[in-house]
């Protein structure tokens, strides 16, 4: 995969205090800090408002983590296609039956040091099941999900903790949602 913006030294400095300032300034706050792994898939939840990509972004920039996240094909539209690739989006085509889950597997496995970040919901709306891609990737790329998360009502964006997937994926799933219990989705009338 080609490099990304934020693999660029001068811009992950850019970015960082930028990001510092934006939060700041909002308010939010970071809660926790970036595992000291390699290879991990980073999930991205609850995911309930266009406005979770913008404060993933910041919480990116500020901690520094060079991710690439997965995202539906028609965000990357012109004339924001370059860009977001840049800042290491992999565009999806849902409507497609693909190979996706082989296809990162591979990805982990040709590298040194990869991130991959999914909202495992794949939709803004709120939903009872997530998708299992984001677990398939990274039980065969044998890399631990690492849980990222957005609380609206205390202005949060942390990394909580680390968790090895076992197989089981019906009692995995069950552990990994119960985590995301207590964060609140963005409601429309939050003014962000």
């Amino acid at each position: 995969m080609t490099s990304t913006l934020l693999e660029n030294t001068v811009f992950r400095f850019i970015s960082h205090w930028f990001a510092r300032f934006a939060l700041c300034i909002l308010p939010w706050k970071i809660q926790g800090r970036t595992p000291d792994l390699n290879k991990f898939v980073l999930i991205a939840a609850p995911h309930s408002s266009n406005w979770d990509f913008v404060f993933f972004m910041l919480a990116i920039f500020k901690l520094k983590i060079p991710v690439r996240w997965m995202a539906k094909h028609t965000l990357f539209a012109w004339p924001f296609r370059w860009l977001l690739i840049r800042l290491g989006g992999i565009p999806v085509d849902r409507s497609v039956a693909g190979n996706t889950v082989e296809t990162m597997t591979k990805v982990f496995a040709a590298s040194d040091h990869f991130i991959l970040t999914i909202a495992p919901s794949g939709t803004r709306s709120k939903t009872p099941n997530w998708k299992s891609g984001f677990y398939h990737i990274a039980l065969q790329a044998k890399v631990p999900i690492v849980c990222g998360y957005i609380d609206y009502r205390n202005k949060i964006i942390g990394i909580g903790p680390t968790f090895h997937p076992t197989g089981d994926i019906d009692k995995d799933m069950i552990t990994l949602q119960a985590f995301y219990t207590p964060f609140s989705r963005r409601q429309i009338s939050d003014p962000g």
